[in-house]
Parts: structure tokens; sequence; C-alpha cells
């Protein structure tokens, strides 16, 4: 919406919102930009590989034993606990 600005005349100056667009502000259509040419997925794959960092067989292989001792862990700490309770429950059913 733009402003509309009128003096009056006693001197004030008065302002209304009009729902009109004046004419300097009046949207443009885009152009449409140039087409680039197509680079195959596979040329543009390979070249962002080529920018990763990988990490080395070491620290590949110590993050992996720390994935697998954490799993093994947890796994460990669900099955007492699940021991637990389904000891109490015999022990609750067989009173």
């Amino acid at each position: 919406m733009a402003k509309v600005e009128k003096t009056l005349k006693n001197g004030t100056t008065e302002v209304s919102r009009s729902t009109r667009q004046p004419k300097e502000q009046k949207k443009v259509k885009a152009s449409k930009k140039p087409k680039e040419p197509r680079r195959s997925r596979t040329k543009e794959t390979v070249s962002e590989l080529k920018k990763v960092s990988w990490p080395s067989f070491g620290k590949t292989m110590k993050q992996t034993g720390m994935v697998i001792s954490v799993v093994v862990l947890f796994m460990l700490v669900t099955l007492g606990i699940d021991s637990l309770l389904t000891w109490l429950l015999k022990l609750i059913t067989n009173i």
C-alpha cells in the first residue's frame, strides 16, 4: 500500500493509504537468466568428493570401535533391566 499525502487549505497535511501502487513502483518481471550448460551429475559428484577431507584408516577404526562398544553397553543395560523386570513379575505372579 502506498501512502498519499495531501496538503489541506488550512496548512495541515493529511496522509491516506491508497490500495493502488504508484506507476513508478510497479513490479517488473525478472528477466530470465541465461541457461548454463548442464554438467553431468557424475562429474559434479566426483568434483565434490575431491573436496572432502576423509579421515585416516586408524581414526575410522577407533570411531567404529567406540560405536560398537556403546551399542554393546546399552544392549547389556537393556538386557539387565529386562531380566530384573521378568524376575520381579515371576515373584509377583507366583504368590
